[in-house]
């Protein structure tokens, strides 16, 4: 019977008007692409200036993790390249996201809002 679980559970997101959650290796790729592009944004010679959030930028184990730690990234960039430029480049991993999030973070809004 275990097969039936995850149709069911698809099943009611559907009904319910949620999209259908991503798969776990989708939601690993994701994952690992979100934090090569976070990683990028602080680049090389930042990394050295901020290896707290480097160190968990690279550690974070969950999609949330990442999403919880754009503010981190975003006072970081701002440090650097000022508040215009960090809150565009914020925004573009922001979108990374889209479909990845329990429907609770999903609708909360952005740095932009």
């Amino acid at each position: 019977m275990r097969w039936f679980k995850p149709n069911l559970r698809n099943s009611l997101y559907g009904l319910l008007g949620h999209p259908q959650p991503p798969s776990p290796s989708t939601l690993d790729n994701r994952l690992e692409d979100i934090r090569d592009a976070m990683l990028e944004l602080i680049g090389e010679s930042a990394s050295k200036e901020f290896p707290q959030l480097t160190r968990r930028i690279r550690y974070a184990g969950e999609i949330q993790g990442l999403w919880y730690l754009r503010g981190e990234l975003m006072a970081a960039l701002a440090e650097r390249h000022g508040e215009t430029v960090a809150r565009q480049q914020v925004e573009r991993i922001t979108s990374l996201f889209k479909g990845m999030l329990p429907p609770g973070l999903a609708r909360r809004r952005s740095f932009a809002g």
